[in-house]
């Protein structure tokens, strides 16, 4: 199989953690949607990433699909997203709202980026911190629940941890959210044991941008 996308990008580096933790072997092509926006729409006409091509040639785009087909490929003994139950509803719940921390966080950066001086909307900036801040707020509040394991759901890793730790890393580097020590002690504890992993250390990849100010 083959996984287009950087590795900066959440999305694709969960796909490519949850790829090595179910042993699924795969050729990774570190193609950029700015530098290599043609080269990834011949796959995708979306030119996003991520971007798995299947052995018969099946591109599947956005990432909740692709870590859903990898749980199929597994197995349900294997999956890495709970099969039911409260177990699977709580992964949800945990995952959507790194997700969303992530995409308000990316309206952000997109803003200070992108967006003309003149033109630079802070009301709109500030909201999306605080719905960012909000979400990880309940995620701190998840990691007070964890077992002596320090895992999310149940005693073990899941899609949880992985989708979790993707997002945070991500936030902690491009939006300074550990910066402040005592805002997030439980999620940092939590983004560290998971970032010190072989598979999220094989695949990490540094933010290359500079840190938007809280």
């Amino acid at each position: 199989m083959l996984l287009i996308g950087m590795f900066d990008s959440p999305y694709v580096r969960r796909v490519a953690i949850s790829m090595r933790r179910l042993g699924l072997p795969f050729e990774h092509r570190n193609w950029s949607v700015g530098a290599d926006f043609d080269r990834i729409r011949e796959y995708s006409p979306l030119g996003r990433v991520p971007v798995l091509v299947l052995e018969d040639g099946t591109p599947l785009v956005e990432s909740a699909a692709i870590l859903d087909t990898l749980d199929d490929m597994a197995g349900p003994s294997r999956a890495l997203l709970p099969a039911t139950g409260t177990s699977r509803r709580e992964a949800l719940r945990l995952m959507s709202l790194a997700i969303a921390a992530a995409e308000k966080a990316r309206e952000v950066l997109y803003e200070s980026m992108v967006r003309p001086p003149e033109k630079f909307h802070e009301p709109w900036v500030a909201r999306c911190r605080s719905q960012m801040h909000g979400a990880l707020d309940v995620l701190e509040q998840a990691c007070v629940r964890c077992g002596p394991s320090g895992w999310l759901v149940e005693d073990r890793l899941t899609q949880a941890d992985i989708t979790t730790a993707s997002m945070c890393t991500f936030l902690a580097e491009s939006m300074g959210i550990f910066d402040a020590p005592a805002r997030y002690p439980l999620l940092h504890a939590h983004d560290t044991q998971c970032e010190q992993l072989p598979d999220f250390q094989a695949t990490y990849s540094k933010w290359f941008m500079a840190v938007v100010k809280k």
